[in-house]
């Protein structure tokens, strides 16, 4: 269960911010500048570079950049007016390019093939004669401002205020700076619209806000909170006319009830759900790197399998995508499989995609590493083939993408929702080393009750990675503590959760009955939690240690067709990966069998969850899809569990 607290989306109420909220995309022409798209789109180009951080290094043609749609009333003059009045008439020289041409003369491409109309369909040669239009350029006295500006984020506002202050969806400003930390600091810089103080629309305190939701009507708010439809259209400026649409953001009298709930999204049974019983058809890309192998040896063979890691990882994956076609067979999804190995290089990555044509895959899985995914996702995207990031964050979340790890962030506010959904109160401490400044600051202004310990320093600021036992205890209260360290450090754990674990259950005093009743969360379990030769799992176990994971391990006590299978024939359990190639395999069979396509049988109100893993996607404005779907895990009784409440 998780509280509503408000606010992620809002419908502009005044027309000059409202125009500030729309954009388009454009597609970089051969010899185009930044300048010569600013003039396009009467925007400047800080307007673009704003939005575009990479365009500073420069744009080719094919770049894909988002512009803001102007403030500016596109029918009257703005800039500068060229007038045609002649031409002049020039021999290609050896080696020159429409390119070169259209630089040296300081003349945009698409105005010399419009006055050489053979130059469409055929190519510039040695000795062509082209004639050069000549322009007279009419100044205009009106002058183009920009429509974006930099902001300072105040103290005590978050995404939702800014979003709210200046017109704007959270995923807008989000997608306005991509590079944004999921908690906000005073001090922060932004990019918002370009709008006056006077057109900043204010929070009022003595009202409550309320996101609207999905198909959510007057009559569905009236019961919810009492307020009648006319209550709300005279609260909300536009709404009569607007009506009431999904994510925006309504002024609510304070008196209204606001400890309404949501349960999570429940878990859709897509198999109930088939429709689409054409043959489905995957590629799948992985490093088998079979060229290193000589395959006429079985001891060689073995002794890849064993000390190869990513021999042993793509075999591991495709048995279970392998189990996974099986599965939906039985339940009358057919589909076409083809393997590609990728030998874990851009080279032959970019050998399969020039030897197959990948329009007509319903979707293509892997490569499993970044930089090989990058090039099929970037490759792919112009006939919008959807691409599946199996096990890493992509480089780019292109519209064609689906990113199925979920992010840091996203793993840190599933484990901050998980403690706040409990309200009983708790006495929290924060133990961070210096690298997590930051993160334990962002847990500051979560609960902000909460102590924050730093690790020790040396005479000259170095991090030491410990604590003293005496400034520890003296964070404590009788009774439940939680606790979140954050580090990298495994010695810093060993410290932290050996004081910890020595605490647990120990009595406040001699004579008192009250003991210290301890639980350790990080925000995300590094593989330093992981090192058994300086942390203790018994501790870690003692301490009912819970962490964010994009998985959890199938209960073995309970009986699942996948593992069972997958023992019969392999004699073994299966592995994550195995299990994870299953999981995501299944998954998008299941969507496109529910659906025309894996993009419209991916909206967030569909989770699915299978043996380790669970799929509900949201999509990233101008971009593409990526999974939101967190497990709380935690150790019981030196098992890893899933937690819940």
């Amino acid at each position: 269960m998780k509280k509503i607290i408000l606010i992620t989306l809002i419908t502009l109420l005044f027309n000059v911010v409202s125009n500030a909220q729309s954009f388009v995309k454009h597609n970089v022409q051969a010899g185009e500048s930044i300048e010569d798209i600013s003039k396009l789109y009467l925007v400047t180009p800080f307007d673009i570079y704003a939005l575009n951080p990479d365009a500073k290094r420069g744009i080719s043609q094919g770049t894909t950049l988002v512009i803001p749609i102007t403030k500016i009333d596109k029918n009257g003059p703005v800039g500068d007016v060229k007038e045609l009045i002649g031409f002049k008439t020039i021999k290609v020289g050896r080696k020159e390019t429409l390119y070169n041409i259209s630089k040296e003369y300081d003349i945009p491409i698409d105005d010399i093939k419009k006055h050489n109309s053979f130059l469409y369909s055929e190519t510039l040669k040695k000795g062509d004669k082209l004639k050069l239009p000549r322009y007279k350029t009419i100044v205009s006295e009106v002058t183009l401002t920009n429509t974006l500006k930099t902001y300072t984020v105040q103290p005590k506002e978050g995404k939702w205020r800014v979003a709210y202050k200046f017109g704007l969806t959270i995923p807008q400003l989000e997608a306005l700076n991509p590079t944004m930390s999921e908690v906000l600091q005073p001090g922060d810089q932004l990019i918002v619209p370009n709008i006056s103080n006077v057109e900043e629309t204010q929070v009022d305190d003595r009202y409550n806000y309320y996101t609207v939701l999905k198909s959510e009507g007057f009559m569905a708010l009236n019961r919810k909170f009492g307020v009648t439809q006319q209550e709300l259209e005279a609260l909300n400026p536009g709404l009569a006319e607007s009506g009431l649409k999904l994510g925006m953001i309504l002024k609510i009298p304070s008196n209204s009830k606001l400890d309404y709930t949501v349960e999570d999204v429940a878990n859709t049974n897509l198999s109930k759900s088939i429709k689409n019983y054409g043959t489905k058809k995957l590629a799948l890309m992985l490093p088998f790197r079979l060229n290193r192998i000589d395959i006429d040896s079985v001891a060689e063979a073995k002794s890849a399998i064993k000390n190869d890691g990513y021999l042993s990882l793509s075999l591991d994956f495709h048995s279970g995508v392998l189990l996974a076609l099986d599965s939906a067979k039985q339940l009358g999804i057919s589909s076409h499989l083809k393997v590609y190995d990728t030998r874990n290089q851009i080279s032959e990555v970019s050998k399969i995609l020039n030897s197959d044509d990948f329009s007509d895959y319903d979707a293509v899985i892997g490569p499993l590493m970044a930089p090989n995914f990058e090039r099929v996702a970037s490759q792919l995207k112009s006939n919008h083939t959807p691409v599946v990031s199996p096990f890493t964050i992509p480089e780019h979340l292109y519209d064609n993408v689906f990113q199925t790890i979920p992010t840091e962030e996203m793993l840190e506010k599933a484990i901050v929702n998980y403690v706040k959904s409990d309200s009983v109160r708790k006495n929290i401490i924060i133990i961070a080393d210096e690298k997590h400044r930051s993160k334990s600051n962002r847990l500051k202004a979560e609960f902000p009750g909460a102590k924050q310990l730093f690790s020790k320093k040396d005479k000259d600021g170095k991090d030491l990675y410990y604590l003293v036992l005496d400034d520890l205890k003296r964070a404590f209260r009788p009774g439940q503590n939680l606790v979140f360290i954050e580090t990298k450090n495994s010695g810093f754990i060993s410290n932290a959760t050996s004081m910890l674990n020595g605490l647990n259950g120990q009595k406040v005093s001699e004579d008192q009955i009250q003991v210290y009743d301890i639980v350790l969360f990080t925000t995300n379990k590094s593989s330093a939690f992981d090192d058994e030769a300086n942390v203790s799992n018994i501790h870690l176990s003692n301490l009912k240690f819970h962490y964010p994971s994009p998985n959890k391990s199938f209960d073995a006590s309970i009986p699942n067709s996948f593992v069972s299978k997958y023992k019969s024939i392999y004699n073994v359990e299966p592995s994550k990966y195995a299990t994870r190639g299953f999981d995501l395999t299944m998954d998008i069979l299941l969507r496109l069998a529910s659906n025309d396509d894996l993009y419209k049988a991916s909206s967030s109100d569909i989770e699915t969850e299978y043996v380790e893993n669970k799929f509900r996607y949201a999509k990233k404005l101008f971009g593409g899809f990526y999974n939101e779907a967190v497990y709380v895990v935690k150790y019981d009784d030196l098992t890893i569990v899933e937690a819940k409440l």
